[in-house]
């Protein structure tokens, strides 16, 4: 947090589009756990640079971490809305590895919307050391799911994610999402 003060402005002062977003990136992830209003803000105005600016990776992992304190901290039909726009990023750009990391934040957040069988589909796919060094979160969620399904079910299902292509598990998650969205829409009238 202290590395992040004065980022900002000095991002600003080259009036460059990726290092202004990235450095939005940076001073909302360095206040993720502390301050989620001041990361979220910092995040949203850094995604809207990086998507004017045609910045796709940039926007891909703020759209990731948009989502993951979106789910915790913020909107949640917003945050199913940045799993969506980070995969469909990865997918077109044929990034098998990294779209792993929005599936991993979408599979914690349906299961604590009460959905285990498909969160643990989706973990299958998507936790990898790469995901699980990102989101070190990711351990306590996954056991979470392990704990509420059973050892035996958990497996099952994670299997069962594993073995999918990337568009199947695409195809999956959308309709995973599709289902929490009118359920959430539901909720809050």
């Amino acid at each position: 947090m202290a590395a992040a003060t004065g980022l900002i402005e000095a991002a600003e002062a080259t009036c460059n589009p990726w290092a202004l977003s990235l450095a939005l990136f940076t001073y909302g992830y360095a206040f993720s756990d502390t301050d989620p209003a001041r990361a979220l803000d910092a995040m949203r105005r850094g995604l809207v640079i990086a998507k004017d600016s045609g910045n796709r990776a940039n926007e891909s992992i703020l759209a990731i971490t948009l989502a993951r304190l979106e789910a915790k901290h913020g909107d949640p039909l917003a945050a199913l809305e940045y799993v969506i726009l980070a995969m469909r990023n990865y997918y077109d750009a044929g990034n098998e590895a990294m779209i792993r990391s929005p599936l991993a934040i979408l599979a914690a957040f349906l299961d604590r919307l009460g959905h285990p069988e498909s969160a643990a589909t989706i973990a299958g796919y998507a936790f990898t050391p790469l995901t699980a060094v990102s989101f070190p979160e990711l351990d306590t969620d996954f056991a979470h799911l392990r704990d509420v399904l059973g050892e035996a079910t958990y497996e099952s299902l994670a299997r069962k994610g594993e073995t999918m292509t990337t568009a199947a598990m695409v195809a999956y998650a959308h309709d995973q999402i599709d289902q929490a969205r009118t359920e959430l829409k539901t909720v809050a009238k």
